[in-house]
């Protein structure tokens, strides 16, 4: 079976102190956070600041020390096949890496992997999101964010 590992990031502004969390909408119809392929060489960490600025246009990104997370999950690899080649697609072994990033710029620039963007604070964004381990995800991240917000760090 084929493998691949991605990396990204859960990304979340700050508005009158409410955490506001990024979701892009992508062209198969689902919601979900920045992430990509892992370059050769490239450490998980720069995979997801570099996946942020190609996909959002963000640079100014503050990866938070101690959330790392771990998404898996299989999925049909079948973009660009139609019809019998379709169902034929192989399945795919995604196992997806995710930090927690905040940033200040609230102007997003998407690429053409995408077709939307919403800021959303947590009760929203939950109710956005498409996939379980996505809703999971973010779960734990806002409550690491509300946590920190606590400390004042």
């Amino acid at each position: 079976m084929p493998k691949e590992k991605s990396a990204g990031a859960i990304i979340y502004l700050m508005k009158n102190n409410v955490p506001h969390y990024l979701l892009l909408h992508y062209p198969s119809g689902h919601w979900e956070f920045a992430k990509g392929h892992i370059e050769e060489g490239e450490k998980t960490e720069e995979t997801a600041k570099r996946e942020i600025e190609e996909e959002t246009g963000i640079k100014n990104i503050k990866l938070i020390p101690g959330f790392k997370e771990y998404s898996k999950y299989f999925f049909k690899k079948s973009y660009d096949l139609e019809g019998e080649a379709k169902k034929l697609a192989p399945w795919v072994f995604k196992l997806v890496i995710f930090y927690l990033a905040e940033t200040d710029t609230e102007n997003v620039k998407i690429s053409d992997e995408h077709k939307g963007f919403l800021w959303l604070p947590f009760t929203e964004a939950i109710k956005k999101l498409t996939f379980k381990n996505a809703k999971e995800l973010l779960k734990k991240a806002d409550d690491f964010v509300s946590k920190k917000s606590v400390r004042g760090s």
